[in-house]
């Protein structure tokens, strides 16, 4: 597959996954961004200020490595929290960003981080075999300073276990994983729960 077909085929992944969480009502307005690595090392993104349900082959650009633009137009005011990832995960091919409310209320009522444990649909993450299993999912102070956001979330792995996302506060979720396919599963996976671990809080508030 030569360049141009790869970015093709990426582009379609995206534009595919931007339907089915825009359906969710994951990426209200025009919220969210959405990246996939390519093979040659660059990155496929979607460009600033694009409704993610309505994403076609021009509302996706390339970026280099560092976040450089390839073809002069603007991409996410938040490249630099893709590439981030990009770089501490070497096997990660896909990173999706949507602002789902599960996701936004869990940041607003859980503190520095949310524990999932016992939970079936834990083994929807790689390395996971057991309901009997706990995942950390933290959460981050949201900053309009994005060099300085990927610097607080690149030194929380430097000392923790990986995850494979994280909570900005009031704002969204990243998650990532070896493919567009993944990275959705695990989104999918999340909301669910974040959603259980809501009624649960409810229930033990009243």
């Amino acid at each position: 597959m030569d360049n141009h077909d790869n970015f093709l085929e990426a582009a379609r992944q995206l534009i595919e996954a931007g339907r089915f969480i825009d359906s969710k009502g994951w990426v209200p307005a025009t919220s969210g961004n959405f990246s996939a690595r390519l093979a040659n090392g660059n990155i496929a993104i979607t460009v600033s200020g694009k409704h993610k349900g309505r994403l076609q082959i021009d509302d996706i650009m390339v970026i280099d490595a560092d976040g450089l633009s390839l073809d002069d137009r603007r991409p996410s005011a938040e490249t630099l929290l893709h590439t981030s990832l990009y770089k501490r995960f070497p096997e990660a091919q896909a990173v999706l960003h949507p602002h789902p409310l599960h996701a936004t209320l869990v940041s607003r009522l859980f503190g520095a981080e949310i524990v999932l444990k016992d939970y079936e649909l834990l083994k929807a993450f790689a390395g996971i075999t057991t309901h009997e299993s706990r995942l950390i999912v933290p959460i981050f102070p949201n900053d309009q300073d994005i060099s300085r956001l990927a610097g607080v979330v690149g030194s929380y792995w430097d000392t923790h276990a990986e995850c494979p996302a994280y909570i900005i506060a009031g704002h969204g979720i990243y998650t990532w994983g070896v493919s567009v396919e993944q990275a959705l599963c695990y989104l999918e996976a999340l909301d669910f729960l974040f959603a259980c671990e809501l009624r649960l809080f409810g229930v033990k508030s009243q």
